[in-house]
This record gives C-alpha cells, sequence and structure tokens, in this order.
C-alpha cells in the first residue's frame, strides 16, 4: 500500500512517517508533502492508495484541497487537533481521523482499516458531505453514512429504529428490517445521534425515540414499531421516560 502524508510540520510529518515504518507493515512506500499545492502533485504523481492529511495547513486547510481533486481513488484520514466541527463531520461522514498527538497503535488500526477498504474507492459523496457539513456545521443532519468492509450505506436518521453494541461493534437495525454492522463502539455513535435526540436507554441501546409506540412495566422495556423491543435500564428509566412524555406533552 503507498501512503502519502500531508502535514505542514516538518517533526509531525517525519513522526508519522517513522511511524507508519515502524508499525505499519501494510505500507510499502511513503510520501509527503508540507501544503496544498505540493500536496496535490504529489497526489497526482504518486497516486496513494491512503491520504493522511492535516486540516490545518499554511495556505488553507485539508478541505480546500478536496475541492481541488477531480477524482479520489485512494482512502483518506484526516490528523486534526481539536476542531469539534471537523471531528462531528468525519463521523457523520464515516470518513477516518485521528487526533493529535497521533497515537501509534490508533495509527496502526487505521491504516489496517484503509488497507481492508482499498476496494471502496469511491469516496466522492463522503468527501461532498463532509464538506457540505463543515460549511453549516450548525445544520441538523438528516443523513449519516456508515462503512463496512463491503459498502458504503447512506441513511436517513429516521429509518434508524434502533443501535445495538456488539463488543468493538455497533448494529444498526433499520426499519426495513436491515441490519448493519460496522466496526464502531456504541459510544462514537452515541456522540453523533444523542443531539439529533437519540436516547441511550442502556448500556447497550440507543434508540430513536420517533420509533417508540409505549413503555411494559412488566418487562421494563420499550415497546417500538414492528414489535420491537428494547430494554429500558434501571437507571436510565426516569431520564428517559420525562424526555418522551416531554416530547408527547
Amino acid at each position: 500500500m503507498k501512503v502519502l502524508v500531508i502535514d505542514n510540520e516538518t517533526p509531525i510529518r517525519e513522526g508519522i512517517v517513522s511511524m507508519l515504518e515502524l508499525f505499519c507493515p501494510e505500507v510499502e512506500q511513503i510520501g509527503s508533502a508540507n501544503d496544498i499545492p505540493s500536496g496535490l502533485q504529489q497526489i497526482r504523481q504518486f497516486k496513494p492508495d491512503l491520504l493522511l492529511l492535516d486540516v490545518e495547513l499554511d495556505e488553507g486547510t485539508g478541505f480546500d484541497l478536496l475541492r481541488q481533486l477531480t477524482e479520489s481513488h485512494f482512502q483518506l484520514i484526516f490528523i486534526t487537533a481539536h476542531d469539534k466541527y471537523a471531528i462531528e463531520a468525519f463521523r457523520f461522514s464515516a470518513i477516518d481521523y485521528l487526533l493529535k498527538p497521533l497515537d501509534p497503535d490508533a495509527l496502526a488500526l487505521s491504516v489496517q482499516k484503509a488497507a481492508k477498504n482499498l476496494k471502496n474507492q469511491d469516496l466522492s459523496e463522503q468527501i461532498s458531505y463532509l464538506l457540505g457539513r463543515m460549511a453549516a456545521p450548525q445544520d441538523t443532519p438528516k443523513r449519516i453514512i456508515l462503512k463496512d468492509t463491503e459498502h458504503i450505506y447512506y441513511l436517513r436518521c429516521a429509518e434508524i429504529n434502533f443501535c445495538e453494541a456488539d463488543g468493538v461493534y455497533t448494529k444498526f437495525h433499520l426499519e426495513n428490517g436491515r441490519v448493519i454492522t460496522v466496526s464502531k463502539n456504541l459510544k462514537e455513535y452515541e456522540q453523533i445521534l444523542e443531539p439529533l435526540g437519540f436516547l441511550r436507554t442502556h448500556n447497550s441501546f440507543l434508540v430513536n425515540p420517533e420509533k417508540i409506540l409505549r413503555f411494559e412495566k412488566s418487562s421494563e422495556r420499550l415497546i417500538l414499531e414492528q414489535n420491537l423491543s428494547v430494554p429500558l435500564a434501571h437507571r436510565k428509566k426516569e431520564l428517559v421516560l420525562r424526555i418522551l412524555e416531554q416530547r408527547g406533552g
């Protein structure tokens, strides 16, 4: 796998290159650039399989670089220090990101995922969605993009019944009966979906409140549309029922 690192800080860029050499056996060739013009040139000439792209560059941002690309035949991982809105946008668009200072284990894991996803070459819709979120970070998103090793899914948040934790994975249970399993934990999606009203009813469940029909006292479960049900943890019960009453009131 060919990896291109674009970062304007020389020590950080060289450190990433060293970590790739030491901890990422999938990587066979490494290129680097320090700004938008050299980055664009390297993308065209080096043709990377994976791009590690810094958010803040001297003459603009990594988003500015993406806007100048006509094709995106590579996997993409953003590198960022603290940009809250950018992180939110990355999550919604299913584009991976790493926080500075980079952790070698996190880098190795992201590279491994990128290597598995190389067959998913079409990043155009993910990037388009990302740039749209960056342009209007306060807007409530109507879609979320999920990615597994085989497919990229563009879902309306309204079609999600609930999310279920499965170890380090999360299962999305959809209104058409489909279940999509993705390799991120439930906490990650709680941070994305809670601002949209989704409720953490249990350690293992995150529920779309629009799908809830009633609460059954005898079983301590919430009954959803399509005869689905999820548990309501005792410690969550008072808060969740109060929120549901307010929504109905």
